[in-house]
């Protein structure tokens, strides 16, 4: 499978406190198979899913840009060292400050889906580049996001037209297919969409000069529903997006631009959460039978906030070898969301002590977003980096 195999990160054990620890090298690595697979188009990395400075400054040694969607995030990647020239602003809700403080701190490409917001672009970033976010069915997403964001076909083509009345640059076309993406033919259906309205848009003296394919490529490190290696189709969605590029420029010139914002396929599987176990117990139900339940010192609310979407991979490094039993687990705070509500059972050594450590695989995206200020008395998650990211 293309993009390597997901490993643990390099680096010493630090003996107590729980952690989540980035690969940079990982990190790298996967940036560089996104290059080799996909030539020609460049890169965005969708920050929400990973803001550790040490993240960004990697990526952004290695050439990626930035796809921001608030003011903080816009000033975090400057920090981080990224030209304003590498920056969007992604989010299509912005308020007429959000849209002036951006443009004032050098931010010139926003993306748009709605008359309203292209008026106050014209008022607030005069001149600026904007792109129109167009709606996906999000079929085949874990997460399909197709109810907040995107515009229909034509109202694309009113929006941009009134974008050029305002004294705008009508620069591009913006899709995202939806977080984690299983499915090639996802990919498939956007780009006839993208053509269609671009075509609408050249009949009428509008020619664009990009396309941002927005996110969604899949992690490869997770776990499907029986507890086996997510069989992610990384290498077919690569394929289509090669040859959907491709058909494009054919029918629209080759000076066309492409732009991608990943997130999660850059960063998730390598980053790792160091916990340990709080208590293995046996519960009887209520209607007589005996279940297991495993607590561990990380959940839901400290790094694990897509648990009830997600089976990521346990491992138990001091019982490698033990035999196993089927479990319910959960996190330590007095809430009953935090628990796996998706995946049910899973598999764990039987014989689990309070204090056992425990790695949990592929966290590496929105795992520090997502953190609350210590629900309950339990603190987000030191950070550390190892690899120098080259």
């Amino acid at each position: 499978m293309t993009g390597g195999p997901v490993r643990p990160p390099a680096g010493p054990e630090q003996s107590g406190g729980d952690r989540i620890v980035f690969d940079l090298d990982g990190v790298r690595e996967r940036y560089e198979t996104l290059r080799r697979e996909l030539p020609g188009v460049a890169v965005r990395f969708a920050m929400k899913a990973c803001p550790v400075d040490e993240v960004l400054a990697c990526l952004i040694k290695q050439g990626s840009g930035i796809d921001a969607a608030s003011v903080p995030e816009v000033e975090q990647a400057l920090r981080a060292g990224v030209p304003a020239a590498r920056v969007h602003y992604g989010n299509t809700v912005k308020s007429d400050r959000d849209i002036a403080n951006a443009y004032r701190l050098g931010i010139r490409d926003f993306v748009t889906d709605s008359p309203e917001d292209v008026a106050a672009l014209g008022v607030h970033a005069p001149g600026a580049r904007v792109f129109c976010r167009l709606a996906t069915t999000g079929g085949g997403a874990l997460w399909g996001l197709s109810h907040k964001f995107g515009c229909s076909p034509d109202d694309a083509v009113r929006i941009l037209e009134a974008a050029q009345a305002d004294g705008l640059a009508p620069s591009g076309l913006s899709v995202h297919v939806g977080s984690q993406q299983m499915s090639p033919d996802a990919w498939h259906a956007v780009f006839e969409r993208l053509g269609e309205v671009m075509a609408a848009l050249a009949r009428r003296g509008i020619f664009l000069d990009h396309v941002n394919l927005g996110g969604g490529l899949p992690a490869l490190g997770y776990l499907d529903r029986r507890g086996n290696p997510l069989q992610a189709p990384i290498d077919k969605i690569f394929l289509v997006l090669r040859e959907g590029v491709a058909e494009l420029r054919r029918a629209h010139g080759e000076h066309l631009g492409v732009v991608m914002e990943p997130g999660r396929y850059l960063v998730a599987d390598h980053g790792t959460i160091h916990a340990r176990v709080v208590r293995m117990t046996e519960r009887h139900l209520a209607d007589g039978a005996r279940q297991r339940w495993l607590y561990l010192s990380v959940g839901k609310f400290n790094g694990l906030y897509e648990m009830d979407a997600l089976q990521y991979r346990l491992d138990f490094p001091s019982h490698a070898e033990a035999r196993t039993v089927s479990a319910v687990v959960a996190g330590p705070t007095c809430d009953s969301d935090d628990a796996y509500s998706v995946y049910g059972l899973v598999q764990v050594p039987e014989d689990l002590a309070s204090g056992a450590p425990v790695r949990i695989m592929s966290c590496g995206a929105y795992a520090v977003s997502y953190t609350t200020e210590g629900f309950n008395g339990f603190a987000p998650l030191p950070r550390i980096c190892t690899g120098g990211g080259r």
